[in-house]
């Protein structure tokens, strides 16, 4: 009975961690990205109005603000696989994501 007590209450702890996470909802983003090899395209339903690309590092190799338009397609020029993106729309929605290229 002393050596089920703990594992029960271990095991209570987990199920009520798990049911206090909240549940993620997938977002809808009024955009999509679409990447061939190192060049990749913003498509968006509504005006875009700055993007900025950094680095799994956190060094910044994009910012391009005042694009205003629904398309923008750019090229990154050093190596790496996994890039961060944020697309700025217009009312300054902000949406932050993660993508991986192909080298």
């Amino acid at each position: 009975m002393i050596r089920i007590l703990p594992m029960f209450l271990a095991a209570l702890f987990t199920l009520a961690i798990a049911y206090a996470q909240p549940a993620v909802k997938p977002e809808n983003k009024p955009y999509r990205v679409v990447a061939s090899g190192k060049e990749v395209t913003i498509k968006s339903t509504k005006d875009i109005r700055a993007v900025m690309v950094w680095t799994a590092g956190g060094h910044r190799i994009l910012e391009q603000k005042d694009i205003n338009a629904t398309s923008f397609t750019f090229s990154i020029g050093i190596s790496g696989k996994v890039f961060f993106l944020l697309v700025e729309l217009k009312g300054n929605e902000r949406y932050t994501e993660k993508i991986g290229l192909r080298e």
